[in-house]
């Protein structure tokens, strides 16, 4: 069958080939049989015993004229059908040559384009010989294209960036390459194609130059390499230099607060406590300066710890309550129930924060006071920080720009009042880094409200700070001529479900004392002794609690006795808890006394214990004099070692005798042997044997970070910061009594 199709093929195709030789074959063919047939057919028909009958040879013609005309009919109609049927093939082919022509059009653009490309395009087999390559390529590599056509040419590979593979197959990599202009970075992408349809795959390389970009990619990375260097060199010289400042300062402060608690004559007096005020500003300032360069070089840490939101609270009204005094105005907080007494954050953050904002109300108000108000925010575990005052205020076109750095509200302000302009851009930086805000309103002349809204979520566990007294149905009576902290305490009994009556003047209050029986009758020491003395007897038959309010430097002038008509004292700015206990103690007591509040937490203080032997390494010598005043005060003994090595000496001498130091208070920055290698060594030592570790506190005047880690890492237990704080440093030897006598 197979051979009878192509032997039939290749006939076709020879009269394809020759159709004037298949036209004369044909017709002669068809000439010869109609001959034959029509000669046969009549020598036959007059033949002697043919039988021959004019009719039946009529009607036999006939018949075959008849067949021969169908046969010509059908003809003719396949004939049309097939013209019919060459048109269509006659259009589709031109049809089909205009595609091939519009298609070797679109070839020769496509081919041209490739070409003229400004990337470098080239094509190889699977045996890595170059099927094509454009106009670029062949300029880079410097030879004619029908050179590279057919070659295994590869262009000169300086340098080999880092290879990526993409989820399409995809390779993409970067070449440094030599070219005629000079080294050239290429990024190349790399893929299979196919070329016909069954052939096999080219491997397509495209490549374009980002010599440009990668040159200014490098350049970036230098630059941020330089500037992350500037910023660690910074960071280092403003440590250096507030060691190098905290050192002296360390002397004059501490110095001068030793001065001012010997006899001095009023003058003598006045020039200390100038120097020390001096002092505690630089102090100020290099903090700032500090702080602002943390921010800055995003350095700035926090930390996710419970704590009580109403004590830090009024441990900051406490802390500026002298300042506020000293300007004979009031400062004063309230803290709204509805929030939980703990709460997640970092608070020595927070109480920066507030902390200049509220120091900021008090350094720019004369009359009236400062309020620290804390209530919900309007988010879910928000809460709302307000600082108001009644100070200048702030002009609308100023509010903007005093969070920039170094920037105030005018320069007048800024002579006036001083002040380096960082304050509000730290806390501004700060709070937003805890993910919250600052908004300001102010009205020049009436005062501000700095607003502060941080996220804090509720701590786990107890969230009850005090037992709130239940005070529905009493009246209270509030007589202060000042309205702030007044103010904020009506608003607390309120909340506590008593009816509070605010009366500003002593003849007022005593007119409505008759009135109605009244709880208690809270007076303020504004308004004098003689109208405290005269309103308390007046109360003493229609009040069952008479309480008098004053500062802790006002105390001495409230002096006991027993015809007293008052029942209770409290200290300003008032706490809660001391509120509470206050109103819910028993009356009428004899001899009150003077204890600045009633602290429902409170314990009895300590009996005194057996100083210490504490070894103190410290290089500088007015640093080591005041080291030893101070501990010489709180009753302890002090040896004083100039360097690391003396002092790692002196504390082997001590442990040898039988007689080993308490405490060793370390200078981190010494000669010879610094505190951080000579704590190392005592470690090292104390880890062959038995017994209690000495404690090691570090005397530094570095704050940065790292450098407390560095002093745990060595093997600390904490550090002071320069300058030294009395305070501080009595908490802390306090600390390390309590542990040697759980540890007796």
């Amino acid at each position: 069958m197979g051979r009878t199709f192509r032997i039939k093929l290749r006939f076709r195709r020879f009269g394809r080939r020759h159709p004037w030789l298949t036209f004369v074959l044909r017709s002669f063919m068809v000439f010869s049989i109609v001959f034959g047939a029509a000669y046969g057919f009549i020598t036959g028909s007059r033949a002697e015993n043919s039988g021959y009958d004019p009719h039946n040879f009529a009607i036999g013609v006939a018949f075959l004229f008849a067949i021969a005309c169908v046969a010509l009919a059908t003809f003719s109609v396949r004939f049309r059908l097939l013209r019919k049927k060459m048109r269509k093939v006659a259009l589709h082919n031109e049809a089909l040559a205009d595609r091939n022509w519009e298609l070797q059009e679109a070839e020769q653009r496509a081919r041209r384009l490739f070409e003229s490309q400004g990337d470098l395009i080239v094509l190889r087999d699977a045996e890595g010989r170059i099927t094509f390559v454009n106009d670029a390529y062949c300029e880079l590599a410097q030879m004619r294209r029908e050179a590279l056509i057919g070659s295994r040419f590869e262009l000169s590979v300086l340098e080999q960036g880092d290879t990526a593979l993409e989820p399409n197959g995809t390779r993409v990599h970067d070449q440094l390459i030599e070219g005629p202009l000079g080294p050239r970075w290429i990024a190349w992408r790399e893929g299979l194609v196919r070329n016909d349809a069954g052939g096999p795959a080219e491997m397509q390389s495209v490549g374009r130059d980002v010599t440009d970009r990668t040159e200014s990619e490098r350049a970036l990375t230098e630059a941020r390499d330089q500037a992350d260097a500037a910023s660690r060199a910074k960071s280092r010289f403003l440590a250096m230099a507030s060691h190098e400042i905290r050192t002296p300062l360390n002397g004059i402060i501490g110095m001068s607060s030793l001065l001012m608690d010997t006899p001095l004559t009023p003058e003598q007096a006045t020039y200390v406590k100038a120097v020390k005020t001096s002092g505690d500003a630089l102090l100020a300032l290099i903090e700032e300066l500090l702080d602002y360069s943390k921010i800055e070089a995003g350095k700035i840490d926090l930390e996710h710890r419970p704590f009580a939101l109403s004590g830090l609270i009024e441990d900051i009204t406490e802390l500026l309550a002298p300042r506020a005094e000293a300007k004979k105005i009031e400062v004063a907080a309230y803290v709204d129930e509805r929030l939980p007494a703990h709460v997640i954050g970092d608070a020595a953050r927070l109480r920066q924060v507030l902390l200049n904002l509220a120091g900021n109300a008090i350094k720019f108000t004369s009359n009236g006071g400062v309020a620290l108000i804390v209530e919900p925010g309007i988010w879910p575990n928000e809460i709302s920080f307000l600082v108001r005052d009644t100070g200048i205020g702030i002009a609308p076109e100023a509010r903007e720009r005093i969070f920039r750095e170094f920037e105030q509200a005018d320069d007048k302000i800024a002579r006036s009042y001083g002040g380096t302009g960082l304050g509000l851009s730290i806390s501004d930086r700060i709070v937003k880094r805890m993910g919250g805000r600052i908004t300001l309103e102010s009205q020049p002349g009436v005062g501000s409200t700095f607003q502060v809204s941080i996220p804090l979520v509720a701590a786990e566990g107890e969230q009850t700070s005090f037992t709130m007294p239940d005070l529905s149905g009493q009246s209270i009576m509030l007589v202060s001529p000042a309205s702030i902290e007044a103010s904020l305490t009506a608003r607390r009994l309120q909340r506590w479900g008593g009816q509070t009556c605010m009366i500003s003047e002593a003849d007022v209050a005593e007119a409505l004392l008759p009135e109605r029986p009244w709880h208690a009758v809270l007076i303020d020491h504004a308004l004098g002794l003689a109208d405290i003395e005269r309103l308390g007897e007046a109360a003493r038959l229609h009040a069952t609690q008479r309480i008098v309010m004053f500062t802790p430097a006002t105390r001495h002038e409230m002096q006991p006795s027993a015809t007293s008509a008052l029942t209770g004292y409290l200290v300003k700015p008032l706490r809660a808890a001391s509120l509470a206990a206050r109103l819910t103690a028993a009356p009428e007591v004899a001899a009150p006394s003077l204890e600045p509040a009633i602290d429902a937490n409170g314990t009895p203080a300590a009996p005194a214990a057996k100083g210490l032997s504490i070894l103190v390494a410290e290089d500088n010598q007015i640093n080591a004099l005041l080291i030893r005043s101070l501990l010489g005060r709180l009753g302890h003994h002090a040896v004083i070692t100039t360097n690391g090595a003396e002092a790692l000496e002196s504390w082997l001498s001590a442990k040898s005798a039988g007689s080993p130091y308490d405490l060793v208070l370390m200078d981190i920055q010494m000669p010879q042997l610094d505190g951080i290698e000579t704590t190392k060594r005592m470690r090292s030592l104390e880890a062959g044997e038995p017994g209690s570790r000495t404690p090691i506190l570090a005397l530094t005047a570095n704050t940065l970070v790292e450098d407390r880690y560095a002093c745990f890492e060595a093997g600390m237990d904490g550090f002071l910061i320069k300058p030294l704080d009395r305070e501080k440093l009595a908490d802390a030897l306090a600390g390390v009594i309590a542990a040697r006598h759980i540890a007796a």
